[in-house]
């Protein structure tokens, strides 16, 4: 069960990261205000995305209800679209639909454990798919 998911996972989150950095300067810059939100309310979400991962439901502040993840998601994709092809990521913030579509590193590391009740086979499991690409 050898693949390269991890290295493109790592860089298409890294590459959402920084379109949201340059997006939020940008709008900073045009005099646009943010709402914050009170930390007790994002840890709820961070809690949230930590115990049920992308298949979850979080809240959605603005609509004061909660919403499927993955439509999150997609929602922060379309809100970091304008700066995306200035930063030369388009590619790297693609790799997040694949994401969506074929699940993440922590689906892989649930499926490891379903098959074999093992969190020792768990932890081979991330131990190899690290090393992967890094073996000559």
């Amino acid at each position: 069960m050898r693949c390269a998911h991890v290295a493109s996972e790592t860089i298409a989150i890294a590459a959402v990261f920084q379109a949201l950095c340059a997006k939020l300067y940008k709008l900073k810059s045009q005099n646009l205000n943010f709402i914050n939100y009170k930390r007790l309310l994002i840890n709820e979400n961070k809690w949230r995305a930590s115990r049920y991962g992308i298949d979850g439901r979080m809240i959605d502040f603005g609509k004061q209800t909660e919403v499927n993840t993955r439509i999150l998601i997609v929602e922060l994709l379309e809100f970091i679209e304008d700066v995306v092809n200035q930063l030369g990521s388009r590619k790297e913030i693609d790799y997040i639909y694949k994401m969506l579509e074929g699940g993440t590193g922590a689906d892989r590391q649930l499926a490891v454990y379903e098959k074999n009740k093992s969190l020792n086979d768990v932890v081979d499991f991330i131990l190899e798919q690290t090393l992967v690409g890094t073996q000559a």
